[in-house]
């Protein structure tokens, strides 16, 4: 078997080299991701689409309400990994124009298409937050709760899947499935239960989707389901869903998917 002149043989030589350069590209992959979760949640990629022309740092930290440096550096890195496009690399710092590329602007900002992948920065950052208490898990057997990972994951998350609930829900995931398809068409109305339904997004989805249904969104983290009220309010199918802060593994529920649920029951801390 050929060896290196370390003396590792060729072949294992070659797959420590390729996993080196795969944790590498990784890793500046990574700082992209964290560059878009910067610039998704400071608004400076929807400053510069709401401009009607290229951006100077200074134009943009002023229309965000963010310091210069910061800003400046941060156009840089956008620009250098290709993410934004820069008028001309070769002028002054101070100088420099900054734009989103045409197709971009949809990966960014449009909260609608299916191609919308600036929150998956939100997802990647919560998973970070309490690392130290995973660690901690590892060697207790606890667990870790989902309130801990902070609001970036519920609303990260939210946001990611929203076009595919408000695109895909209703015509083509549960089209998909023709008895239940025509069960959710068909009287009497059905009760549908969402369970971990997070920020009711899916829930609202599918009351949009089946004008006939009544959805009960379900979820145990009370902050996705105080969204879910807010995002509720004003989506013309408040009259058809319910939301209700409970564990849905609690025994006294299975089987049932309807409001008579949690009938009897003591009354939900309800988000408002």
């Amino acid at each position: 078997m050929t060896a290196t002149i370390d003396g590792t043989n060729a072949e294992d030589a070659a797959r420590r080299d390729a996993l080196v350069e795969r944790l590498f590209e990784a890793t500046l992959g990574a700082w992209d991701v964290l560059g878009v979760y910067i610039g998704d949640r400071l608004g400076l990629y929807r400053a510069l689409a709401d401009r009607a022309s290229a951006s100077t740092s200074e134009e943009l930290a002023a229309a965000t309400g963010t310091n210069e440096r910061y800003v400046r550096e941060w156009l840089e890195q956008q620009a250098s990994s290709g993410i934004l496009a820069v008028d001309d690399a070769a002028a002054g710092a101070h100088e420099r124009r900054y734009t989103i590329p045409a197709g971009h602007d949809e990966a960014l900002l449009d909260e609608s298409s299916l191609n919308y992948i600036a929150p998956i920065g939100r997802l990647v950052v919560a998973c970070t937050r309490p690392l130290d208490a995973l660690l901690q898990a590892f060697r207790t057997g606890d667990g870790v709760p989902y309130a801990d990972y902070g609001a970036d994951l519920h609303e990260g998350q939210a946001r990611f899947t929203r076009p595919m609930f408000e695109n895909l829900i209703g015509s083509e995931w549960l089209p998909a499935i023709p008895d239940v398809d025509a069960r959710l068409r068909d009287d009497p109305p059905a009760r549908v239960a969402d369970v971990a339904c997070g920020e009711g997004r899916s829930t609202i989805a599918i009351a949009r989707a089946y004008p006939k249904v009544r959805v009960e969104g379900v979820d145990s983290d009370e902050a996705s389901i105080a969204a879910a009220e807010t995002h509720l309010r004003g989506s013309g199918v408040e009259d058809r869903v319910v939301l209700h802060r409970v564990d849905a593994a609690d025994a006294d529920l299975a089987g049932q998917c309807d409001r008579s649920a949690w009938s009897g029951r003591a009354p939900l801390e309800r988000a408002r």
